[in-house]
Order: C-alpha cells, then structure tokens, then sequence
C-alpha cells in the first residue's frame, strides 16, 4: 500500500501596495492657495505693524556692557533685513561717563546709520557699506591719575583699533572736546568726514577745526576713494595738519584697511618749538629754537617708530632714530641722535635761556625773552619746567655732537646719556670733550615731589688755562698751564634761576702749575703804572699753585680763601657770587715776596653782574709790604681737604705740594678737612 502523497506548498511572493496618490482637485488648489496667501498676507502684516523699539532696551543693555558704562537709545531703531545690504539706523544714541569721571555724558549721537553686506555677514567677516554718524558731540577726559573716559578696555590689554573696510564713512557736524589734566592739553573743535564724487574728487576728506592749548588748530586728511577699497590693499592717504605755529606734513599708507594698528608715513614737521609737539605727540620734548625734520614714520601695535630722521634745530643739523612704546602706563621714548654741529647757541632754549646774534635762528618768543634777559643783564632764566610732562612718560636717549662752535669756551665735542624714569631725569654720563682734557660727571632732575630738585657733579680733568682764558698778549698767550676743577651743587625750584637761586655745595677750581706774564703778576700787586710799564716785556714767571674754593650755600657762593701763587707775588683774596641777584664782589691783594722800596699794595677789587664785571682798585685800603708769610699761614688750612676733594692725586703736585709744605713748616694745619668737603664724595 503506497504512501499518501503530501503536497508542499509554493511560497507566496509578498508584492507592496502601490501608494494612491491624487492630485488636488481644483477645490484643494483653492485650499493651498489660501492657506500660503494667508500665511504672506500674515508677514506683510507683521512686517508693517513691527515695530523695532522692542529692542532697543535688549539693545541698550549688550551695548551697556560691552562699553562698561550706561548706553541709552532715546530715538527710533529702524531695520531693514530684506535686502542683499541690510541695514539699520539708531537715533538718539547717549554714552555717559565711567564713574570716576562723575556725572554726564561721554557723547551723543543724533543718528547712526548703518549698511553691511549680508553673504560676508553669514561668513563672520563684517563688510560695511556705509557708515553714517550725524552730529556726534563728544566730550573725552583724561583725569591726572591717567584714566580715560573713552577708555573701554575694563583694564584689560590696551590695541589698537581695527576697522573692517567701509566703503562710504561719512560724520556731519561733528563737535569734540579733549581735557587731559596730566598733560595740561585742552582742544576744542569741530570735525567732519565725507567723500566727495565727481571729476573734482580728491577721494575721501576728513577734516577737523578749532584750538589746542589756545592755539588755531587744523587738520586735513585725504585718502583715495573709499569705493575702490580692498581688505588686503594697502589704503593711501596724506596729512595736512596745523597746530599754533607747528606744521607737519604726511604721505603714508595702511597695509590692510583699516587696521589702525600698522601703517607708515613719509612726514615733515616744522615749528619754532619742538615742546610745542607735546600735546600732539604726547611726548615730552625739549625747549629748542625753530626747527625743520623729516624722517619716516611708522606704527606697529603700540610701538611708533621715526626712522632716518634728519633735519636742522636752529642752527644745529640733527639725525637718528625715535621710538615710542605706548604700552606701558607711562609710553617710553628711545633714541639715539647725533649731530654732526651743533651751534651752542641752540642749547639755550633748552634751558629757557635763548641767545641771538647775527645770522642766529630764533622764534619771535625767544628773540623777546633774549631782549629781556639781556636787558637785566641776566644769565639764568627764569622759564618754568613743566614737571608734568617730565612725570607723563619714560624715556632713554643718547646725543652726541661730533662738533661744537659759539662756545663760550671752546669745546671739540660732546655727548650725554639722558634717562627718565618716573620723574626722576638722570643725565649721565654727561662729557664735554675740550681742547685739552674734558668735563665730565652727572646732572640729575628729581621731579617726582612738589618741587623739582636739581642736582649735578660735574669734573673738569686734565685742561689748560690758555684753552680757557685765550687771553692774548704780543701774539702769545698771557696766561698757560694745567687746570683742573669740580662743581658739586644741589638746588631746588623749577627754574634753571631758581636752582642756583637755592643751591647748597661746593665749586673748586686748582691750578697745579703754569706761567704767567710777568706784567700780569704785577698788575695783582695793584702798582698799575708799573705793571703796564712791563707791558712791553716778554718774560714769564711760573704759577705755583692756583686755588678758588667757593662753600655755595642758599646760592651764595663764597669764597674765603683764594690763593695765586706766582714768583714776584703771593695774591690772596676773599669774594662772593651770589646766584640769586646774578652779581659778584671779589677783593684781591698783593703780597709781595721780597721788599721792594717804593712798592704800594693795593687791593684788586671785582664786583658787579656777573655779564659785565668791573675791575677796580680801593687805594684806601693800602697795606704794608712783608705779610707774605703770615697770609700764606691764615689760608692754606683747608688746601688739604679742598685738593682731594677734585682730584686725589692734586696734594701730591710738585707745585701744590710744595705750598702745602711751606704752610706745614709755618706751623699752618693744613691736614684738617672740613665737613662739608667729606661728606659726599
């Protein structure tokens, strides 16, 4: 019996159900239709009843934090965004003061308008189309401990602005003030930017006006078309600026526009004053007649540089290389400038004490202050230093003059090291290169206090006495041989007047050896007639030991004890030279060394200004003749403090150790040293 069969069944294919799709019918047209009118119908409705005041106090606050003091928005905030150049303008706007500065508004703002490109909008690059900044009034502070009210940074890392290039930048009826109390700088103006179109253009014109300090104050720039302006082009433009009587003239260029933080410039500037460039510059510069430089100028972050700078200061030629770095609390000044001649005469200004003469450079001010002081028959001027500008920056800059002419002692050279830091100025070292030998030592200016306190120590080493004294007589000098001295003085007031006016120390002059027309000697005995009746001889008799030592105290400097040692005659002499009054009295008297019969000793007298002294002699005051020994005994005491005082080496002299012998062996203690004299060596 067969099996039954089983029939297997066939798998069954799963087939997917095609999806029914129909068009709309025309009833649904009419349905989508509506419903995407109502929505447009909906967004035009939102569009006209928007209003975007809503967020002018969203507004008010990111703006508010991100400047650190309150921004408001009294007036409309319109926008546009359906546009490829969105855009939108702000009325009304107000900035007020940091707290430090008080009450009040920093500016305001009667519209900005605003238009950026929308594509590199979205890429996070800002391509600004216009920017339009109608009657901006802005009143900038800077208090006396340095903060500014236009300052943003919240005391973080000062840098320098960066713009994104704007392709029309337009401000109208600008109005600006500018107080700076540390640096005493005052402006006041108005300022204006637009760009002219048409066959006229002269591109873009920036343009201020008003007064800095009390001075006329103007201010041009022009730069090529803001329409043809590329991120990595370089932007050209030129300065035209006044300021008073400066002038400064600049063609440069910024690498990539418009970051403020690099660009260059080829400028000139001239003036009759470089201390008038301070509120310009910021820098502290020193008093100088007229000048004329030029030299290339450049930023780099808050680093400017002068490079190449050449030109003249007065009669003087100047050139070398500036810098200035901003960024430290007080911007610090290098420099390394030289002068291949330098006329003396310009150094006056410097010190407030200009000089005019024949084919001299001065301004208008200089030329009155010299008629002035020449008028008083004065020396030292009375110019007030300006110790904020001292206080207001750094700075370390060396000068060297391979020449020097109108001297009023001859000079070959000259250099000095100038630092300044936090007020205190330090001049050193400081070397005059003369003839024969040099000066050489330190001058330093304490503005830090109330009251400038200067002090100087300054050594003259290995001179001669003809280099100084060119007297002449029959074709040869009258009077030669070696010189040495030293000035230790230490003043206060805030004028070059009023620091000798004050001064306390000691000024010493020694002259160890040389000669001395025979005439000349005898003229000190004070027989006139006979003196002058040698005029005609040319023998000399030798100078043993010279010394003048003045004790400077309140700006009198006296002199007790002034010894000239010759071979006919021992002149000693007393005298004073007060700074103050600028007038001088000396009394000299003759001793003779041996007696002569018919001899007459009569004192040399020395008084008046000390421009235009006058020489004379007091014949009531005639004394007997032999008091060599005795004189040499009553003023040779402190020679052995008052020689080491200048030079260690002086008491060991031939000359001036054989006169401090000769007082020993009179029984004189010439081993006794004041304290003035060793107390600050």
């Amino acid at each position: 019996m067969s099996e039954p069969q089983v029939e297997t069944p066939k798998p069954q294919i799963r087939r997917w159900a095609r999806p029914s799709f129909k068009l709309p019918t025309g009833r649904g047209w009419r349905w989508t239709g509506g419903v995407l009118l109502g929505l447009a119908v909906a967004v035009a409705i939102l569009v006209a009843i928007w209003d975007w005041n809503w967020f002018r106090g969203p507004l008010e606050r990111v703006a508010s934090a991100r400047l650190h003091r309150e921004v408001t928005i009294a007036g409309d905030l319109n926008v546009n965004l359906w546009s490829w150049r969105p855009s939108a303008t702000v009325d009304d706007i107000a900035i007020a003061n940091p707290t430090w500065a008080g009450k009040g508004k920093m500016g305001t703002i009667e519209r900005l308008t605003v238009r950026v490109r929308l594509v590199p909008l979205l890429w996070g690059k800002a391509d600004i189309r216009v920017l339009a900044i109608d009657r901006p009034n802005f009143a900038l502070v800077a208090d006396a401990k340095g903060r500014k009210n236009w300052d943003f940074s919240d005391g973080r890392e000062k840098k320098p602005s960066n713009f994104p290039p704007i392709q029309r930048f337009v401000i109208r009826e600008g109005k600006l003030s500018y107080v700076d109390s540390q640096r005493a700088i005052r402006f006041q103006g108005t300022i204006n930017a637009r760009e002219r179109l048409g066959a006229d253009s002269r591109g873009f014109e920036l343009s201020g006006l008003g007064t800095i300090n009390r001075a006329p104050f103007k201010a041009e720039v022009v730069g090529g078309p803001l329409l043809n302006i590329e991120r990595n082009k370089p932007y050209p433009f030129d300065i035209d600026l006044r300021a008073g009587d400066t002038y400064i003239t600049a063609r440069g260029a910024v690498p990539k526009p418009f970051d403020m933080g690099q660009f260059y410039m080829s400028a000139t500037a001239r003036g009759q004053d470089m201390a008038q460039l301070f509120p310009l510059l910021g820098v502290a510069l020193p008093n100088t007649p007229p000048y004329s430089l030029r030299g290339r100028l450049s930023r780099d972050e808050l680093l400017w540089k002068v490079d190449n700078l050449s030109g003249r200061v007065g009669d003087s030629d100047l050139s070398g290389d500036v810098s200035v770095d901003t960024a430290p609390e007080r911007p610090m000044l290098k420099a390394t400038l030289s002068s291949q001649s330098l006329d003396w005469d310009d150094l006056g200004p410097l010190f407030g004490a200009p000089k005019t003469g024949k084919g001299q450079t001065l301004s208008p001010e200089q030329a009155a202050v010299v008629r002035t002081m020449a008028a008083q028959q004065r020396l030292f001027p009375d110019a007030t230093l300006d110790v904020s500008r001292i206080r207001a920056m750094n700075a370390d800059v060396s000068y060297s003059a391979r020449s020097v002419r109108d001297t009023p002692l001859k000079i070959n050279a000259m250099a000095v090291r100038v630092r300044l830091d936090d007020g205190m100025l330090r001049a050193q070292p400081v070397k005059v290169d003369l003839p024969r030998g040099e000066v050489s030592g330190y001058v330093n200016l304490d503005a830090r206090g109330a009251m400038p306190v200067t002090e100087l120590d300054l050594r003259m080493t290995n001179s001669r006495i003809e280099t100084l004294i060119p007297v002449q007589f029959q074709g040869a000098p009258a009077l030669t041989g070696s010189l040495v001295g030293r000035a230790q003085l230490k003043g206060t007031g805030n004028s070059v007047h009023k620091a000798f006016a004050s001064a306390n120390g000691q000024v010493t002059v020694v002259a160890p050896s040389g000669e001395i027309r025979k005439a000349f000697a005898e003229l000190a005995g004070v027989n006139v007639i006979k003196g002058l009746g040698l005029l005609d001889k040319a023998d000399t008799t030798p100078i043993r030991c010279a010394v003048a030592s003045f004790e400077t105290r309140g700006g009198v400097m006296r002199a007790d004890n002034i010894v000239f040692d010759t071979g006919p005659v021992l002149v000693t002499g007393k005298g004073s030279v007060n700074l103050g009054t600028e007038r001088m009295n000396f009394e000299m008297r003759g001793h003779d060394k041996k007696f002569r019969v018919g001899r007459v000793l009569l004192p040399v007298t020395v008084k008046g200004p000390l421009m235009a002294p006058k020489l004379g002699v007091a014949p009531a005051s005639a004394v007997a003749q032999g008091g060599a020994a005795v004189a040499l005994g009553a003023v040779l005491s402190p020679l052995a403090a008052i020689l080491p005082f200048i030079d260690p080496g002086l008491a060991k002299d031939a000359n001036c150790g054989a006169l401090l012998a000769q007082a020993q062996g009179q029984g004189t203690p010439v081993n006794s040293a004041p304290k003035a004299l060793t107390a600050k060596r």
